[in-house]
């Protein structure tokens, strides 16, 4: 799956998320943890799915989904979260999530500081 596919199917199964008829986004526990920690709301980061961003594709091998770094908004807010792709079950994983911080990334969000 290319980058661009990847991002249509992230941004398609957020659109099409619908609890409990339709669920097409999936939360790891870990995700769970990192948003109480950043004191994030599901609701947003999944709408924030819709119009994200891919800025990292991550190699597949010794991971069982291959999965990306994408940037979403919440209002003004950047957030950075990792998407991991099931295709076979049409839906998409979220691994983790957070406040990207300026110490790491540049202005845009995207690009990761040396």
């Amino acid at each position: 799956m290319t980058r661009e596919e990847k991002k249509r199917f992230i941004r398609e199964k957020s659109h099409e998320h619908d609890i409990p008829a339709n669920e097409k986004i999936l939360w790891s526990l870990h995700a769970v943890k990192k948003l109480r920690a950043e004191a994030l709301k599901k609701t947003l980061i999944e709408e924030s799915l819709k119009a994200c961003d891919l800025i990292e594709d991550y190699q597949t091998e010794g991971r069982p989904l291959p999965d990306c770094l994408v940037l979403g908004f919440i209002g003004n807010e950047p957030v950075h979260i990792v998407v991991a792709i099931d295709a076979d079950f049409d839906r998409i994983l979220l691994v983790t999530v957070y406040r990207p911080s300026a110490e790491r990334w540049g202005n845009d969000w995207k690009t990761r500081k040396s």
